[in-house]
């Protein structure tokens, strides 16, 4: 006997409102005023959007200062008010955010203790090693 065929990709439910992180709550209405705006607005956005993407992506790169990933978000957030795909790509790392958020809210004090004394261990495993090999702190 042959299973029934199960589906390529997974049906998202609708999350009950209040379920929802408030940045997409403030997302739907922001995208509901936006669709009120005139053509030469709206082109605005989307280039506005294009241009912030394309930055957080050259700041994302090897040896390039910047907050890439935060300013590819925000290339998002103005590109999620015309595209339902940036749109998407937008909730899922809201809601990522906000899972992480609870989880750091939540994580017990041996946790909280256990995660500060790996960060200081790292920074100062980072800070010996620079210090025995030479590596340079700021490229020159």
């Amino acid at each position: 006997m042959a299973s029934p065929p199960t589906p390529h990709r997974e049906q998202a439910q609708p999350e009950p409102e209040e379920d929802k992180p408030e940045l997409l709550i403030k997302l739907q209405e922001r995208k509901e005023r936006h669709a009120e705006r005139g053509l030469p607005a709206r082109i605005g956005v989307i280039l506005l959007g294009v241009v912030l993407v394309l930055a957080g992506i050259v700041l994302s790169g090897p040896g390039v200062p910047g907050p890439g990933f935060l300013v590819i978000l925000i290339g998002l957030s103005f590109l999620a008010l015309e595209f339902n795909r940036a749109e998407r790509l937008l909730e899922k790392a809201i809601v990522a955010a906000d899972r992480a958020k609870d989880r750091a809210e939540n994580a017990s004090r041996t946790q909280k203790i256990a995660m500060t004394t790996a960060g200081l261990l790292a920074l100062g495993a980072f800070v010996a090693a620079a210090i025995l090999w030479d590596i340079p702190l700021l490229p020159v």
